[in-house]
């Protein structure tokens, strides 16, 4: 059974004109909803053994300020071909190739492609999450979902159960 995890990365700094899109940072709300989304996830008991992230400054802030909430820290793998804004082809075809041996991948990217992978992948689970996806994947929100195989290289469009669908506002209380 292997598990993934979709990040997209939390809100960045737009203040700086100019600023290639690729070194933008997070801004100050990016970096709560980050470390919030970590802490849920260590509170849920979700484990990762590895993370495989956009070269994003943004992204690359995402992941770090996540996995410091975590009991036990993952490697942060940089996956250039996950810098992509396209409808998640191109992140389904990483994961494919990049997710090894492990058993739970968070995966840190950008939309649309987050949002597009998700709704490729995603085959079952709760109608009410899955409309959920399809209306708006916010910065910093975080889908859970397993399948049914031993390994990443045999990953098929809708054989995903959602397990979850996380926003940072539904964190907030």
């Amino acid at each position: 059974m292997l598990t993934l995890m979709l990040l997209r990365h939390a809100k960045s700094d737009w203040s700086e004109a100019g600023k290639a899109d690729i070194d933008r940072v997070l801004n100050e709300r990016g970096e709560r909803a980050a470390k919030l989304m970590g802490r849920y996830m260590a509170d849920s008991g979700l484990l990762l053994d590895l993370v495989l992230c956009s070269p994003a400054t943004r992204a690359r802030q995402t992941g770090e300020l996540v996995v410091k909430e975590l009991a036990t820290v993952p490697p942060i793998r940089i996956e250039p071909d996950i810098y992509s804004f396209s409808d998640g082809a191109v992140l389904l075809n990483c994961l494919r190739r990049k997710g090894g041996s492990a058993q739970s991948v968070l995966l840190v990217g950008h939309n649309p492609s987050i949002e597009g992978l998700a709704q490729k992948l995603v085959g079952m689970g709760d109608d009410k999450l899955r409309a959920q996806i399809i209306e708006k994947y916010p910065t910093a929100a975080l889908a859970v979902m397993t399948f049914g195989m031993d390994g990443w290289a045999a990953l098929t469009e809708g054989a995903g159960t959602l397990l979850r669908f996380v926003r940072p506002r539904d964190l907030i209380k």
